[in-house]
């Protein structure tokens, strides 16, 4: 089971735009692969809305303790935060996406602005290199109109040597090259003053654009922040809803064991009540052949009710055996070991289970992280062993399980990485990629399509089987893909 791009909104938000949002989203890599919801579930988010409000077990009312009626009123209040929180993550989700495109608009549009600026630039310099050679040239005409207008010379000097009819001529020709040149001048100027307006105003596009663009970062931001931080706590509310469940469960247990022991006391008081009843007169002289061993049967009435062969299986799973109190360096321990109802699923990415109780590290190692909301329950822990035959590797446990460690500390196989709870999405373990913020080795190396066994998977199911778990089942027999050179085998 994986996060799958295919799911709205976040945390498992597909990347968008021109890939500003990439893979991360408040500090945390999204893991974006493709993921097939398991059979008879719902896919994400929905998923995580069920998990987050997954019923505790009904309580006979006769049997419980006084504690039962809060309990269960804080189980519901935490699925109804759950809930909101479910509803506020999916709309988070949705403006993130709207920031996103919107920020992506902007950026386009001051690309846009910036090349017609550049084409402005070039219009508004062509002109003024037109009006200054306008200029230049007016400036030589009136210089030669001044020196050769009284000595008869110069170019229109053959207009002036005849009869006053070519005078005139020669005149006309003077004002109307004079007429051209200012005419040519002004229009030069007029197209000056028209690109600069142009320019201006595309200058305070580019402002306001430039502004809009800062001021949606700044939002995207924010949206992210508040994001990242009702995934967290969405994360607390589920291991709030795991610890009110067992405590639930622990209490129908006692409620049931107590209702039997006394059940039990009653049928051994009835039943001495009847062997202690005095006989019929006529049976007198049978009193002597009464049973003797009615006194003990009675005195040992406590021993009876106490143990444990009489009290039935009860409905929940008993609670967890401790690991070892020590594991030799370098050796690796079942992680499975202490989970009720253990149920081993199909291998993809890594290997699903069902159940639920503590998980174990394999070995030592040290936690990466411990929460990623593109994976259902949003809970991604990621450890890097630090010895034994797969020491610089990363192991990962995801999805439905409540956290219990935090980000740098140190852990052993006897360390409880986490608690996994009874969720629809159940668990998964596996290779994580170096990272350890939610990709996993499948998913790097392209091996995992959505519903296939991939090479790393089937080598964690390996590992876990010669440590005494349940192997996985595969789904495809040769796995898809091949594991890098000097991979441990198992």
């Amino acid at each position: 089971m994986t996060p799958g791009t295919d799911r709205p909104g976040p945390p498992c938000v597909p990347r968008l735009g021109a890939g500003q949002l990439g893979r991360r989203l408040g500090g945390h890599r999204l893991a974006l692969t493709q993921r097939r919801p398991r059979a008879g579930t719902t896919s994400w988010p929905r998923r995580r809305l069920l998990a987050a409000v997954a019923v505790v077990m009904g309580v006979v009312g006769a049997g419980l303790s006084t504690g039962a009626a809060p309990a269960s009123a804080g189980l519901a209040s935490d699925r109804a935060q759950a809930s909101q929180l479910q509803q506020q993550i999916v709309h988070q989700g949705v403006v993130v996406q709207q920031l996103m495109a919107g920020a992506d608009a902007a950026q386009a549009m001051l690309t846009g602005l910036d090349q017609r600026l550049a084409v402005t630039d070039a219009q508004l310099a062509a002109d003024q290199r037109a009006t200054d050679a306008a200029r230049l040239h007016l400036r030589q005409v009136a210089l030669q109109a001044y020196m050769f207008g009284s000595q008869q010379s110069g170019p229109l000097a053959l207009f002036d040597a005849g009869n006053s009819e070519q005078a005139a001529t020669g005149q006309e020709y003077r004002s109307l090259a004079a007429g051209n040149l200012r005419g040519a001048l002004d229009a030069e100027r007029l197209d000056a003053a028209r690109t600069r307006t142009a320019q201006q105003t595309l200058r305070r596009e580019q402002a306001q654009a430039a502004a809009t663009a800062a001021q949606l970062v700044v939002q995207r931001r924010q949206a992210q922040v508040a994001l990242h931080r009702d995934v967290t706590l969405l994360s607390q509310v589920h291991s709030t809803i795991a610890t009110l469940q067992a405590e639930a469960a622990l209490r129908q247990l006692q409620a049931r064991r107590a209702a039997q022991e006394a059940a039990l006391a009653a049928a051994l008081a009835r039943q001495a009540s009847r062997h202690q009843t005095p006989p019929p007169p006529q049976a007198v002289p049978v009193q002597t052949a009464q049973p003797t061993s009615t006194a003990p049967t009675v005195s040992s009435t406590p021993t009876v009710s106490s143990t444990p062969t009489v009290s039935p299986t009860p409905t929940v799973s008993p609670t967890p055996a401790a690991p070892p109190a020590t594991v030799p360096p370098g050796t690796y321990a079942n992680p499975l070991r202490a989970v009720a109802g253990l149920s081993p699923e199909r291998v993809d990415q890594g290997v699903d289970y069902g159940g639920y109780g503590p998980i174990y590290a394999i070995g030592d190692g040290v936690v990466l992280n411990t929460v990623n909301g593109g994976w259902p329950g949003g809970t991604f822990i990621a450890y890097r062993l630090t010895d034994g035959p797969a020491a610089g590797l990363v192991v990962y446990a995801a999805e439905d399980i409540a956290p219990a460690v935090s980000v740098g500390q140190q852990v052993t196989p006897s360390t409880v990485l986490g608690t996994l709870y009874e969720g629809p999405a159940g668990m998964e373990t596996g290779w994580s990629d170096s990272s350890g913020d939610g990709l996993t080795m499948a998913a790097t190396n392209q091996q995992f399509s959505g519903a296939n066994s991939t090479a790393f998977g089937a080598n964690f199911s390996q590992l876990l089987a010669t440590l005494g778990a349940p192997p996985g089942i595969m789904q495809n027999n040769p796995p898809t893909g091949s594991l890098p050179p000097g991979w441990p085998s198992w």
